[in-house]
């Protein structure tokens, strides 16, 4: 069956908002390490890792064979009202990891559902249903995660079950204040959310959700140092601070195992998700204890933190430390980084190039005045794909192109990718 044949048929049984790449979609049927192929025979080269999903690739071995040994016991589910080994070593090793003093984990299956137990925990602990969020964010497509989304291409309903102030800082590249030095940014959005809290609110906040590099939003990076700033504001009126890991987690960023920790600050709960099953469903939140522990009523997860999903994260996370991943995303980061920049200085259409790490993103504009180009974007993401690379698309305007491979991506494969992207802009002349 074609393409073509396929989509036709997804259209008629999908829903029209399930938006898809390209402009003749493609099925991806098979994958070894960072290479894909789809069902017509094409290989490519995975530069979004199924929206940084799979951080160790395709067909690793350690990780299908903790399945295959959980499989073989015949228990593929039990559900949370029983002990769950793999769950409980799991949980013991992220707390460790996460830097909260005697850390409590609670999974979920996406990052969609930490998002939502992490607003449920918030405002139980505080007795409010007041939220701060960041301006550009993403936080998930459930009730509670869309009323928090700061970006009105994936906010799809005005009702809201919480009271939700928008900040400024996230997004530095089109923020009203980039012009001024990293310090001063970081002072002014400080002193709007002190604004913000005092004139906008009734003081009694819950909590303050911000993910470290915005995902959705076009990794948009705000200046190391902000969140620390922020958190020493919201420690003044009790204020909670979550940090949306989903996408920054794992090592990712390269310099950290935690995107927050370029801001210098341990928040009250993180939550995360995608990179720790490459591939397999899972979710969670980290937290303090009090926090975790503050919600009065009943409650369990009927698939969250199931044996399959949980020894494949176990093994996930071994590899990625065993293997020093995080350091590999560094260096290949700054290789990709750097070939990105001198692609910018041949071509004005790329205004920008931010991220850290394997998560990295280029800005597409209208060189004449910089206004955000969503055309022109599409126009190279299929270039792309037509040169054997794959890569992702995002940003509050539709006009950023998204990197994030697998966190096993190898020197030669970045030179590659570089070259494919190079070639493709220069179809633009």
């Amino acid at each position: 069956m074609t393409h073509a044949e396929l989509w036709e048929r997804h259209k008629a049984v999908m829903p029209d908002w399930l938006s898809l790449y390209y402009e003749e979609p493609i099925e991806i049927v098979q994958g070894s390490g960072r290479r894909v192929t789809d069902g017509e025979g094409n290989s490519y080269l995975d530069f979004f890792a199924g929206i940084l999903t799979n951080a160790i690739g395709y067909d690793i071995a350690e990780i299908s064979d903790a399945v295959r040994e959980q499989l073989s016991s015949g228990i593929a589910h039990t559900s949370t009202v029983y002990l769950i080994r793999k769950q409980i070593e799991l949980a013991e090793q992220i707390a460790k990891l996460s830097g909260i003093e005697n850390a409590k984990v609670f999974f979920a299956n996406s990052g969609t559902e930490a998002n939502e137990a992490a607003l449920l925990l918030a405002t139980q602990n505080r007795r409010s249903n007041q939220v701060l969020a960041m301006r550009n964010s993403y936080h998930g497509r459930a009730f509670g995660t869309v009323a928090i989304t700061g970006n009105r291409g994936w906010s799809a309903s005005s009702l809201s079950p919480v009271n939700v102030q928008y900040l400024q800082g996230a997004y530095h590249y089109r923020s009203p204040f980039k012009n001024l030095s990293d310090a001063d940014y970081i002072k002014v959005c400080v002193d709007d959310l002190r604004n913000v809290i005092e004139t906008t609110t009734s003081g009694d906040v819950a909590c303050l959700i911000a993910e470290p590099i915005q995902g959705v939003g076009g990794f948009a990076s705000p200046p190391d140092g902000l969140y620390g700033a922020f958190k020493e504001v919201l420690d003044e009126y009790g204020i909670l601070f979550i940090s949306d890991e989903v996408q920054t987690g794992w090592g990712r960023t390269g310099d950290n195992f935690w995107g927050i920790q370029a801001h210098g600050v341990v928040p009250d709960a993180m939550t995360f998700a995608k990179g720790l099953g490459n591939g397999f469903a899972i979710g969670g939140m980290v937290a303090r204890p009090d926090l975790m522990d503050s919600l009065t009523a009943n409650s369990l997860s009927t698939f969250g933190g199931n044996p399959i999903s949980t020894s494949a994260a176990k093994a996930t996370i071994d590899y990625l430390l065993d293997h020093d991943l995080q350091a590999n995303a560094a260096k290949r980061g700054a290789q990709l980084a750097d070939g990105l920049r001198g692609i910018a200085e041949e071509f004005p259409e790329l205004g920008d190039v931010r991220g850290k790490g394997l998560m990295l993103a280029t800005e597409i504009v209208n060189p004449a005045d910089n206004t955000p180009d969503a055309a022109t974007t599409a126009k190279l993401q299929q270039e792309t794909k037509n040169r054997g690379l794959l890569i992702g698309k995002g940003g509050l305007y539709g006009n950023v192109l998204r990197m994030a491979p697998p966190m096993t991506l190898t020197e030669e494969e970045t030179t590659e990718a570089i070259e494919i992207l190079r070639d493709s802009f220069n179809t633009l002349r």
